[in-house]
């Protein structure tokens, strides 16, 4: 996933046209900001694979947020919302939720009016190294290294990061290598041992140890993207 550029909350904007049924989305890492074309929601972050079920089509558009940046916009740590959804009118006024509200229903362009409502609220300053330490975990440096560049205890980054990423350092690094394999899984001519090597796994089972608990089966039912975005 690339991210816009936008050094204060680093998003993307997607879209899913979601039919009846059944959809699963898969732990990233990340918080997303959502317009369900009724109301707005916050998602994430997730520890296992979340089913989205509906009855109808949905036409929903929301904001991804690189890990550790939602907090600080929402007002609330990441902890509170891991393996949920929650109306965003439970955590801000709702009055000036619902104004929102109105204003994306009649919007030609929701992303853009997400993108406003993000920037006309102050939120919480972030530490700076936010996004350095989700990148020194997706290489694999270990969590007390990562401490030691921060400057925390390994204690201390712990709760850091159940503030700013729902779980610890650990998972967050795990969910991450996981995501790096996905991102894989589609290139032609390399074999499973090949990815977890590339990922930065120890072995081909270590990786599908990961993605049983993770993803809920095996690399391989992952092929061909099968992964949804959305809720």
């Amino acid at each position: 996933m690339t991210f816009a550029e936008c050094p204060a909350r680093p998003a993307t904007c997607w879209r899913a046209d979601t039919a009846p049924g059944e959809s699963i989305i898969l732990p990233d890492g990340c918080m997303d900001l959502i317009w369900t074309g009724e109301e707005l929601l916050v998602a994430g972050p997730d520890t296992g694979p979340y089913v989205f079920r509906t009855d109808r089509h949905r036409d929903m558009t929301g904001l991804r947020f690189a890990p550790g940046y939602a907090p600080g916009l929402l007002g609330a740590p990441a902890s509170e919302f891991r393996d949920s959804r929650v109306s965003l009118s439970d955590l801000w006024p709702a009055s000036g939720v619902r104004r929102w509200e109105e204003t994306l229903a009649a919007a030609d362009d929701v992303g853009a009016v997400l993108s406003a409502l993000c920037d006309a609220v102050p939120g919480e300053p972030l530490p700076p190294w936010i996004g350095t330490l989700a990148s020194m975990l997706v290489r694999g440096v270990p969590v007390s290294a990562c401490a030691d560049t921060v400057s925390v205890s390994v204690r201390a980054l712990h709760r850091i990061s159940l503030q700013y990423f729902g779980y610890g350092p650990k998972t967050l690094a795990r969910i991450l290598r996981m995501q790096a394999a996905l991102a894989l899984l589609d290139d032609a001519g390399e074999d499973l041992s090949g990815i977890a090597a590339r990922a930065g796994y120890a072995d081909h089972a270590h990786m599908c140890r990961d993605f049983a608990e993770l993803a809920g089966g095996p690399p391989t039912a992952w092929t061909g993207g099968g992964q949804a975005s959305g809720l």
